[in-house]
């Protein structure tokens, strides 16, 4: 055997990730939010590009007389990205006046999501001023209510240490050591501040925190505190030994329940809470005046950008050396591709989205107890698109419908088998089936798993106890035994 060197020739397929794919693989699977910002960069970094302030009609998509024919085989993302071929403008609805559908009355929008100044100062009217946090809601009441210095310097540690839920776990004898003071003095520093708004701060545990806000109310008494001497007991529902204990009768035990949840447990968690973010929607949908669906991309999110061939040609021919040229170029192709990616983004999430409506119509019609189940695999084959893509397109995505807003992944439930062979149900509708019978339930029929299960069998669903089980601790559904406890003690 010769050990010379030599040299071979071979051939071979393999799929090249470029920076530039990668990117249009991001884009496809990022929010509109993060599109946008990304789109705001490159406008500017890229002399070539600028905003399409062009008003272009959407074309509606989904009606029930031409239910969503497939579209032709078109590439996925993975080959659109290198492709140089734009799809044509029938393909994709992508912007469309939708001003006098969803009229909230708020402030016009700009793209983005943003207040638009441009057309009034309306915008100002809907922003809220920042609320003062926590701290500086307890800063203003120490300055009102300690004139000793100590005593605010003691408060001013009180504030320090006080977590976000307004709890102040430190023993008072560990802080007047860190301060080198008396302890009583701490004490009756810290039950002055438990009175501050809103009361029940600086407490050291739920128990105090309830105690103080009982004792503002006048409510606080020997039955009260041995209730709250056991919580425990009241968070696992054991009533009837809570009677025992607290010597009170149903009625008197009812009323003490009802008492403690109208407190506040974390009375400090309401100052400096960040509100969540507002969910604007990808794709928006409504009636159709024959009854079917129409589609259209939000064209308030939907950044649109154009490349500048005009001053691309102007600079291409005042360029005064070679590498002046190559960057004229390289921005051109860069600026091409983000309109070639952004439409071909626009054009696979209408068709996913449109084959969802299609398949979940039921839902649309009658709520979530019609929900179908459908995996990536259905959608997929039915665009002519890879499992990978339409979970890209389905990620970070939310639909505007009648019944609310929702995210795309929730239309995908797994299936549970029908009985004798029957129709398949979606493990949603299953789930909000069992919500729905729980809630239906009075104090002498409380149903246990068992006979969940067996009213689902009637109904047709094949589904195993253990499986009921997991739904029901998943919507925070006590247990038949837990429940039976609840309703024997009137709210």
């Amino acid at each position: 055997m010769s050990l010379a060197p030599r040299l071979d020739l071979r051939q071979s397929q393999s799929l090249v990730m470029t920076p530039q794919l990668r990117q249009a693989i991001k884009l496809l699977q990022s929010s509109n939010v993060e599109v946008t910002a990304f789109v705001e960069e490159e406008l500017e970094r890229n002399p070539l590009l600028e905003r399409d302030e062009r008003e272009t009609p959407g074309v509606d998509a989904g009606r029930r007389d031409d239910p969503l024919p497939p579209a032709p085989a078109a590439p996925d993302s993975l080959q659109a990205a290198a492709s140089d071929v734009l799809p044509n403008e029938q393909s994709a609805p992508l912007d469309a006046d939708w001003s006098n559908v969803y009229d909230t009355g708020e402030a016009p929008m700009g793209r983005g999501g943003r207040p638009d100044f441009e057309d009034g100062l309306d915008g100002l009217d809907a922003m809220a001023a920042p609320g003062k946090s926590l701290r500086e809601h307890i800063a203003e009441q120490v300055r009102l209510s300690f004139a000793d210095p100590t005593d605010r310097l003691i408060a001013a540690a009180f504030q320090a240490l006080v977590d976000p839920a307004g709890r102040c776990a430190m023993a008072d004898e560990e802080l007047a050591l860190r301060l080198g003071c008396e302890a009583p003095r701490v004490t009756a520093v810290r039950a002055r501040m438990q009175r501050f708004d809103p009361t029940g701060m600086f407490c050291r545990d739920l128990a105090e925190c309830l105690e103080v806000q009982l004792r503002e109310r006048n409510r606080f008494d020997p039955a009260m505190a041995a209730l709250l001497a056991n919580l425990p007991l009241l968070a696992r529902r054991e009533l009837r030994l809570l009677q025992e204990i607290c010597g009170v009768d149903v009625a008197d035990l009812a009323e003490m329940v009802a008492e403690i949840r109208r407190l506040d447990p974390k009375p400090g968690a309401d100052f400096g809470a960040t509100p969540p973010p507002a969910l604007i929607p990808d794709v928006l949908m409504r009636r159709a005046p024959d009854g079917g669906w129409l589609l259209e991309l939000n064209p308030e999110t939907l950044p649109r950008v154009l490349v500048n061939r005009g001053f691309h040609a102007r600079a291409l021919v005042g360029a005064r050396n070679r590498e002046e040229k190559a960057y004229l170029a390289e921005r051109f192709q860069t600026a091409s591709w983000l309109v070639k990616s952004l439409e071909q983004r626009a054009n696979t999430i209408i068709k996913v989205a449109a084959e969802i409506v299609r398949r979940q119509e039921q839902f649309f019609l009658h709520g979530v107890g019609h929900l179908r189940p459908l995996i990536l695999r259905d959608v997929a084959e039915e665009v002519a698109m890879h499992e990978s893509t339409v979970s890209r397109v389905t990620a970070n995505k939310s639909i505007a419908t009648p019944r609310g807003t929702f995210e795309l992944k929730y239309f995908f439930t797994t299936a549970i088998a029908g009985t004798h062979g029957g129709e398949s149900h979606s493990a949603e509708a299953v789930r909000h089936r069992i919500k729905a019978m729980v809630e239906a339930e009075g104090l002498e029929d409380v149903l246990s798993d068992d006979a969940i299960v067996a009213s689902l069998r009637k109904e047709g669903v094949d589904i195993a106890r253990r499986t009921v089980a997991k739904y029901r601790e998943a919507l925070r559904i006590p247990s038949s035994v837990q429940r039976k406890r609840e309703k024997a003690v009137p709210a």
